[in-house]
């Protein structure tokens, strides 16, 4: 009786985490088809596209790393580039770290896994439990199957782009077009527009100031202070931690 309820609950759980991570699954497998396309476009073997994304599992890094790949660029301007792009996912360990502390033994995992569309599926389940789930092991699932979506759709890419010949021009859109979708599904969810005009003006204004190079840690660093400052009213009621 214990195991049955075990494994229906286990269900009912995979099942919400399935139903959350649907618009990334819509998503990733475009978005990761057209880094496996560039991947083998640029000299790269099919197979190291779903093992990238075993392996490192940073979407806009890994775009990224082609480009660097292709360009020439040296093993120091790659792991600098690299650094500056995804050091926003220490903001998003931190906003996230009471829920990730609490998974226990997938806290690891859920670490490793926090990619930007993953972070917003995360921060934006409700604060109460669902009856019947588990919260740690719904955000496992959705991190698994996050993950699976971007395997598959890299692997997809790339088997397609070694086998037929692609015009590829305008193919790297893709990755800001699911961020404009996710940020338009949490707008519709929390219906406040403060966090996204919190947001966007010191985006705003460190592209129209600073250099490229610092534009991306100096805005995300002014959003999480003004964010904080501003309280409650810019979480929509509530701390997404």
């Amino acid at each position: 009786m214990n195991s049955n309820t075990v494994d229906y609950s286990r269900i009912k759980t995979f099942a919400a985490a399935f139903r959350y991570s649907i618009p990334v699954l819509l998503g990733f497998l475009a978005i990761g088809t057209a880094y496996g396309l560039l991947l083998v476009d640029s000299g790269c073997p099919w197979y190291l596209a779903p093992l990238s994304g075993l392996l490192i599992y940073a979407g806009s890094g890994q775009f990224l790393a082609v480009g660097l790949f292709a360009s020439g660029a040296g093993l120091g301007e790659m792991l600098l580039a690299e650094l500056v792009l995804n050091a926003r996912h220490m903001a998003y360990g931190i906003s996230l770290f009471k829920r990730i502390n609490a998974a226990g033994r997938y806290k690891w995992y859920l670490v490793y896994a926090l990619a930007d569309e993953t972070f917003a599926l995360l921060s934006s389940l409700p604060e109460e439990d669902e009856k019947g789930i588990d919260r740690s092991l719904l955000m496992f699932y959705i991190a698994v199957l996050d993950q699976s979506y971007w395997i598959t759709g890299s692997a997809i890419g790339a088997i397609a782009g070694s086998l037929i010949p692609f015009n590829l021009e305008g193919i790297g859109f893709t990755l800001t077009a699911l961020f404009i979708v996710l940020m338009c599904e949490q707008a519709l969810r929390v219906r406040n527009p403060l966090p996204f005009i919190v947001s966007a003006v010191p985006a705003i204004l460190a592209v129209v100031f600073l250099p490229s190079r610092f534009a991306l840690l100096v805005s995300l660093a002014a959003s999480i202070v003004l964010v904080q400052l501003t309280g409650k009213r810019a979480l929509g009621g509530g701390a997404p931690c």
